[in-house]
């Protein structure tokens, strides 16, 4: 599906909320147990996230928020199209390559988002609407948790209970820098246990699938995700989306697929609260 976004369409969708809604943030917050930090100081540095919430409020929902850098750079940082919208926003800090190698940041992005199952009720949030989205390398974790019930279920955590996936141009293939581990060339394609296309399957959460423009993405990104998009379609699952986003490149799509993942979080967050009462 190619989409065109005009410049207006993000305040349309971005529709002030709340204006007298407080936030707060608490830092470096370790997810894992303590135990797990000792004689590890990369890790102690690491494994941490941002909590920002809002503090008067109750029930609300919250995006995990994984930043990109291919696995090897980045940090942890708060999209601003994300805050003040009513929702609250865990950005999270994973360990990279080649301090560690797969599936060992795949494992983190579990362990942070089983600590947000697991707490966000003592902030206020609800359990029910947590939502797993990212960018570049973040889309490709927050993909592989999801699909790939084994990374969350160690955690005693149900990937089913995703409110819904919302990958930001993601790799759909086994991502590039897991085949450099393993001396792979970066244009070489592969399939394996990881990636998150190995995993596609008919009951996963709501899926909303975002690309940059075919031509501007980088190495074939939009062909991958689209592929991603026909399988789940053809294993039966009944709520996947592609949206290509025209006109952004594989840096700049995210100022296009905000507008998108906040649409969704306000779409998901009513059909769920109607149904369990929780809205009333």
């Amino acid at each position: 599906m190619r989409t065109l976004f005009p410049l207006g369409l993000a305040l349309f969708f971005s529709a002030v909320v709340a204006a007298q809604t407080a936030y707060k943030t608490v830092p470096s917050i370790k997810y894992y147990p303590a135990t797990a930090y000792k004689s590890d100081a990369y890790k102690d540095s690491m494994c941490v996230l941002d909590l920002y919430y809002p503090v008067n409020k109750k029930n609300f929902a919250t995006v995990v928020w994984f930043h990109g850098g291919g696995i090897t750079g980045g940090h942890r940082d708060l999209p601003k199209q994300l805050t003040d919208q009513g929702f609250a926003v865990a950005t999270v800090e994973y360990r990279l390559s080649p301090h560690v190698k797969a599936p060992v940041y795949i494992e983190d992005a579990a362990a942070a988002v089983a600590w947000v199952f697991k707490n966000i009720k003592t902030y206020g949030g609800n359990d029910q609407l947590i939502f797993l989205s990212g960018h570049s390398a973040g889309a490709y974790l927050v993909s592989m948790v999801t699909l790939n019930k084994n990374y969350l279920a160690r955690h005693q955590v149900d990937a089913d209970k995703v409110a819904a996936l919302v990958p930001f141009s993601s790799q759909a293939i086994t991502h590039f820098t897991v085949r450099q581990e393993r001396g792979v060339d970066a244009l070489r394609p592969v399939i394996d246990s990881l990636a998150p296309l190995y995993f596609v399957r008919k009951d996963a959460p709501p899926t909303i699938i975002l690309t940059g423009d075919r031509e501007l993405e980088m190495m074939g990104r939009y062909e991958e995700n689209a592929y991603w998009f026909r399988m789940m379609k053809l294993v039966g699952h009944p709520r996947t989306k592609l949206f290509e986003l025209e006109g952004y490149d594989h840096g700049n799509m995210p100022q296009g697929g905000f507008p998108l993942l906040i649409k969704e979080i306000r779409q998901r967050t009513k059909e769920i609260t109607d149904a369990s009462g929780n809205g009333r």
